[in-house]
């Protein structure tokens, strides 16, 4: 993986999107040039966030009063780094990245997506295998092919990589390791034997049924994890305190409900807007990094 420092020095964009605000407010209302910035990592394809990334940013301007230009970042921690130099006042990190962003560049979450009873959702990482791979337990995923899909994911490798562990698998040299670089790449190299065992999330399952590529038959359930809150929105925590306590209100209890539904699943939001959410619900997450012995500064 590039440090953050060379991912800052190449830091370029899937996509950028400026979307219009849907009132103008005074001059100095908005941040320095005129535009809010918000990341969005690349948990799956660029083509697949972009339309729904650009509804929500114009929901935000709506809201915020200011343009809202959306990036869907080349990288977990290229996003890290954009907020870490100040390009970034909003960013969505999945858990893990999230932890790190907080360290290191001042991430504050501050709102996620609510499930169906209007609480911050949660979802589970999984390890499977396919019939006939000749795995049948989670220890004899040992001395095989496993996908994983990003270094800096939480359920595509914090949580798979405990589990191995707690079943006496060297997460790192006990298996061949493949990192497929999304959950999509992980799941369709599961799905056409390119390995033997991998990864695999509830939000990915729910994108194969949304586009018919999901059949239960054709993976073996080998482990899965507990609850796993999902990814928040963070705030930059240097901005200035005005535009901060606007963009906090705007965000923490967004609507989403003019989303197509299928938009909706794709961010595993099936409660239809975010609610607040807080530094503290990821600590869940800091307990894995302790156990498994993850240094963060090597993710940056």
């Amino acid at each position: 993986m590039q440090p953050l420092r060379t991912v800052l020095a190449t830091f370029s964009l899937g996509a950028a999107l400026s979307l219009a605000a849907g009132a103008a407010h005074a001059a100095g209302a908005c941040p320095a040039g005129g535009t809010v910035r918000f990341g969005v990592e690349p948990y799956e394809s660029t083509a697949q966030l972009i339309p729904v990334y650009n509804d929500i940013g114009k929901l935000i301007a709506k809201q915020v009063g200011c343009p809202v230009e959306i990036f869907i970042t080349t990288s977990y921690n290229a996003e890290i780094e954009a907020m870490r130099a100040g390009k970034l006042e909003l960013g969505e990190f999945g858990p893990l990245g999230y932890v790190l962003a907080h360290q290191v560049a001042d991430a504050q979450a501050i709102a996620t997506f609510a499930d169906a009873n209007g609480q911050a959702s949660t979802y589970t990482a999984s390890i499977v295998t396919w019939p006939g791979s000749g795995i049948t337990t989670l220890k004899g995923v040992a001395g095989h092919t496993f996908a994983y899909s990003d270094p800096d994911s939480t359920s595509g490798h914090l949580f798979p990589a405990y589990a191995l562990k707690t079943a006496g698998i060297d997460p790192d040299h006990g298996i061949r390791a493949y990192y497929a670089g999304t959950h999509t790449a992980s799941y369709e190299a599961i799905l056409h034997h390119k390995v033997q065992a991998g990864e695999m999330n509830s939000q990915q399952i729910a994108l194969a049924r949304l586009q018919n590529d999901y059949d239960p038959k054709n993976f073996v359930l080998l482990w899965q994890s507990n609850p796993i809150p999902i990814d928040p929105i963070a705030i930059y925590g240097k901005l200035d305190p005005a535009l901060a306590a606007r963009l906090t209100a705007a965000v923490q209890h967004l609507d989403l409900s003019s989303l197509p539904p299928a938009d909706l699943k794709i961010i595993g939001s099936a409660g239809g807007k975010l609610v607040p959410q807080t530094d503290q619900s990821y600590d869940i997450i800091r307990s894995l990094i302790t156990v498994l012995h993850i240094d963060l500064n090597k993710l940056s």
